[in-house]
């Protein structure tokens, strides 16, 4: 990470996407934007916009309605001397190109004996809350966690996009970069050297607390953080850690802030089995059970598909209102 002062903008989430990916793009000519819609279009999600303009179509490349072509070029752009960004518009349709992610992605540098090398990042969004329904909300994030090979980040504030979209373009191994569909209209703080960048696998403590350590990622950072604040009304001073980088997990950051607390809650917005909070919970349990005052607690997606109805989706994610109410029912706090 840059160590020189710089300026720090309010930016969107978006924004910072974009400036993340301009930024090397005129650093390094190998690296390329390739997607359904990221050209004129400037993304699904509007996070391409301008590139288009200023590097033109030979560097930002609209591709068919094909994951697998997508990924597939992607992977033999990386393999030939290229740094691509291959943009999934979302992450449900990853199923799509699963092959070409978990057999050749994830694993040509190692069938290879690491003679090459994959400098890929594949871009996505997921998550639930804009009523797109059971194929268009889905949280699969701890599908590609399962996988070595590959890297997977989910950056919650504007901040964190830009750092580490611009660790991830430089990383020499293939990362998934999933990003909330609910964050890219949110605010932040960003700076605007060229060179800021956030280590990948490494946690960050967004609030100091002592009484519980809520863990989090994406969007379901920022519910913890307000559910922190309800809490703190009510003499609970919560930590908060956003993982931000969920392989490889700083597990590390995990154990020492159970060792301070003694109780654990983790919140995802995937679903509870084989999901991110089962493996920190279970990898507490083998660590660090000495230190724990209480059974861990996981809150999650409820185990459903998510519904249309937008009352209905409401229920089934997490909240600020459940994360306040789950903590509070799992220990007399007085």
């Amino acid at each position: 990470m840059s160590t020189l002062k710089t300026e720090v903008v309010e930016k969107t989430y978006r924004e910072a996407l974009a400036e993340a990916m301009a930024e090397e793009m005129r650093r390094d000519d190998r690296v390329v934007l390739i997607g359904e819609d990221v050209g004129r279009f400037g993304g699904a999600m509007g996070a391409s916009k301008g590139l288009f303009e200023e590097f033109g179509a030979d560097r930002v490349i609209d591709t068919p309605i094909s994951e697998a072509a997508i990924i597939g070029s992607g992977l033999g752009m990386a393999l030939t001397g290229q740094r691509p960004i291959a943009e999934l518009m979302f992450v449900d349709f990853s199923g799509v190109c699963m092959d070409q992610i978990l057999n050749q992605v994830a694993k040509v540098r190692y069938m290879l004996g690491g003679q090459v090398k994959v400098p890929l990042v594949i871009r996505s969004q997921g998550g639930g809350g804009k009523g797109y329904a059971a194929q268009h909300s889905q949280s699969l994030e701890a599908w590609f966690t399962h996988v070595p090979g590959l890297k997977v980040v989910m950056p919650a504030t504007p901040r964190d996009a830009k750092g580490l979209l611009k660790s991830a373009i430089r990383d020499d191994n293939p990362v998934m970069f999933i990003e909330h569909k609910l964050l890219y209209n949110t605010k932040g703080p960003v700076p605007s050297d060229p060179d800021f960048l956030i280590p990948l696998g490494v946690a960050e403590i967004k609030r100091q607390g002592s009484d519980v350590t809520i863990v989090s990622h994406s969007r379901q950072v920022l519910n913890s953080l307000e559910a922190a604040t309800e809490l703190a009304k009510q003499g609970i001073e919560a930590e908060v850690i956003d993982l931000r980088t969920l392989r490889p997990m700083d597990f590390n950051a995990i154990a020492e802030s159970v060792k301070k607390t003694a109780r654990l809650v983790t919140v995802e917005e995937g679903y509870p089995q084989c999901g991110i909070g089962a493996e920190i919970v279970s990898r507490v349990c083998e660590t660090c059970m000495d230190h724990l005052d209480m059974p861990p607690v996981r809150i999650a997606a409820k185990d459903t598909p998510i519904p249309f109805s937008k009352v209905l989706e409401q229920v089934t994610l997490p909240s600020v209102q459940r994360i306040v109410q789950t903590v509070l029912a799992a220990r007399k706090w007085n």
